[in-house]
């Protein structure tokens, strides 16, 4: 079993499903194909499995389960998901991405992650692909709650502040670190000018979404 195996808790009987998945469309050249045709099969697979779940846990309105699935499929949610497992590390990137920072970027461990589905669905049928997505979905009683945000944290935290009329939410780049090509951003958020949260990331969107994410925490929201 290969390190990236052990991280899925999934052994393959075809190990080029999972090579395949692992392959960006910046590495791939005449002997490779890349992992986009994996995607989009990974994310029917996802959204069907998540559908199941959502519809035999809560006897609630096909708007709200909609809107629900909407958060656990999201690309915010699997890039964090992915991050989870490390499998940024495990990605195959062509020299550019790998010197830009694609082994951290939000859209490419994403896609990643519905490909590792569609190989593992592939490989070992529904079951399989179904085990290894339950191992990300939140409790039951997380989801059944209002008090569930996933992904988009910044448009949430304003959603909630917004039920105070006059309260007010900005945001502030207070530092950097790292070489050019890999700069790390530090944001804090702030309610009517006092810091309610910080984060980090490889772009300024990203670390302001990571410190609208502290906020909500500290605020008693589940995230994930």
């Amino acid at each position: 079993m290969t390190d990236i195996e052990k991280r899925l808790k999934y052994t393959f009987k075809n190990i080029n499903y999972l090579e395949e998945a692992l392959t960006h469309s910046s590495y791939v050249n005449g002997k490779h194909n890349s992992n986009e045709r994996l995607e989009f099969l990974g994310d029917s697979v996802l959204s069907v499995v998540v559908a199941k779940y959502l519809f035999l846990l809560l006897d609630v309105p096909e708007g709200r389960l909609t809107k629900i699935r909407a958060k656990l499929v999201c690309e915010d949610t699997l890039y964090t998901f992915a991050k989870r497992i490390g499998l940024g590390e495990a990605i195959k990137l062509g020299r550019g991405e790998e010197n830009t920072g694609g082994r951290e970027r939000k859209s490419i461990l994403a896609d990643a992650f519905e490909a590792v589905i569609a190989a593992i669905y592939l490989d070992g049928g529904l079951e399989s692909a179904e085990k290894f997505i339950m191992r990300f979905m939140p409790p039951a009683e997380t989801v059944a709650s209002d008090k569930l945000i996933i992904g988009d944290y910044k448009t949430s935290l304003q959603e909630v502040i917004q039920q105070n009329p006059e309260e007010h939410i900005e945001y502030a780049i207070v530092g950097e670190q790292g070489a050019a090509h890999r700069r790390t951003f530090i944001a804090n958020v702030l309610l009517n000018g006092q810091v309610i949260g910080r984060g980090q990331g490889l772009s300024k969107k990203e670390a302001e979404q990571a410190a609208a994410k502290e906020a909500l925490s500290l605020m008693g929201y589940e995230t994930n």
